[in-house]
């Protein structure tokens, strides 16, 4: 039991996969979905703080390398294009934008970007953590939901 909620919450952790791929495999281990949820939610936000006042300088620091100088690029352009598509749809809306950017559950705008589009844009900490983890949770309700209903789709089938 442990191991599976060890996995979950490693994926939870996982760029890109985030927690809306780790709730799916939680439900799909049978795992209660409030702890699926909880164990995912703290492996998705764990990332954050070191996210938002490390990644961008890391990536700016890889850019030019040679090996990972293309990874780098493409990950800073991602969130300086997060960030600037926030900035100009939101307005003086920063941060409820910032929460429904990570909230919906779409590929590509999970805490991750979130986290770096608010670094880059040079936002308040806490106040971005707090928009981040209020999306995070509202994407994980989404997630939990939709796995739910899902797998109790596929039960009734077989």
């Amino acid at each position: 039991m442990l191991k599976k909620y060890l996995s979950i919450f490693l994926i939870s952790m996982i760029p890109i996969i985030e927690l809306r791929g780790a709730v799916p495999v939680g439900t799909g281990m049978d795992l209660p979905w409030h702890w699926c949820l909880i164990v995912c939610m703290i492996g998705n936000m764990l990332p954050v703080p070191f996210i938002f006042f490390f990644a961008r300088k890391i990536l700016v620091w890889g850019s030019n390398k040679p090996v990972i100088g293309k990874f780098f690029s493409w990950c800073l352009e991602k969130g300086e294009k997060g960030g600037n598509k926030l900035k100009e749809k939101a307005g003086k809306g920063m941060y409820p934008a910032l929460f429904l950017f990570v909230g919906i559950p779409l590929p590509g705008t999970g805490a991750w970007t979130g986290t770096l589009a608010a670094s880059i844009l040079d936002l308040d900490f806490k106040k971005s953590v707090a928009a981040v983890m209020l999306g995070v949770l509202l994407a994980g309700g989404i997630m939990t939901a939709g796995s739910l209903l899902v797998k109790a789709g596929i039960t009734s089938i077989f």
